[in-house]
C-alpha cells in the first residue's frame, strides 16, 4: 500500500507526472502565481516524495534529477480504493449512488457508465 500524500506533496507529484523527469527548479517553475514557493521548500517536499517511494533521483554534479517512480494511474486507483473503503463501505455502487443523489452524475453519464460495463464483457 502506498503511503498517503499531503496536499503539498500531491500538488508537486502532479507536476512530476505532468513533466516527467526534471530538476527542482523545473518543477518550481510549474507552480502558478507569485511568489513561487522557495526552492528549498520544493526540494524538501521532493525528498519526502522520494522517501515515500513516489519518485527516484539521480545525482548530476551537485543537483538531483527526479522522475516519477509510480504511475499516475496506479496512484489514482489506490486513492480511489482508499476513498471507497473509507467513505462508501467499500462499495463502488454506494459511491456512484452518492454522486447521483448529489446530482453530480446525469442519466446520460450513468448510461455511458453502463455501456462501458457492457463493452467490457
Amino acid at each position: 500500500m502506498m503511503e498517503q500524500l499531503t496536499t503539498q506533496e500531491e500538488q508537486l507529484m502532479r507536476y512530476v507526472w505532468e513533466r516527467g523527469k526534471g530538476f527542482v527548479k523545473d518543477y518550481r517553475q510549474m507552480y502558478s502565481g507569485e511568489p513561487k514557493p522557495p526552492y528549498t521548500t520544493v526540494a524538501t517536499i521532493m525528498k519526502k516524495l522520494e522517501n515515500k517511494g513516489y519518485v527516484s533521483s539521480r545525482l548530476y554534479g551537485n543537483t538531483y534529477e527526479y522522475r516519477p517512480k509510480i504511475k499516475q494511474d496506479k496512484f489514482k486507483s489506490q486513492y480511489m480504493a482508499d476513498t471507497v473503503s473509507t467513505y462508501f463501505q467499500n462499495s463502488y455502487k454506494e459511491m456512484v449512488s452518492f454522486f447521483a443523489k448529489e446530482e453530480k452524475l446525469t442519466e446520460k453519464d450513468l448510461n455511458e457508465i453502463i455501456q462501458m460495463i457492457k463493452d467490457r464483457k
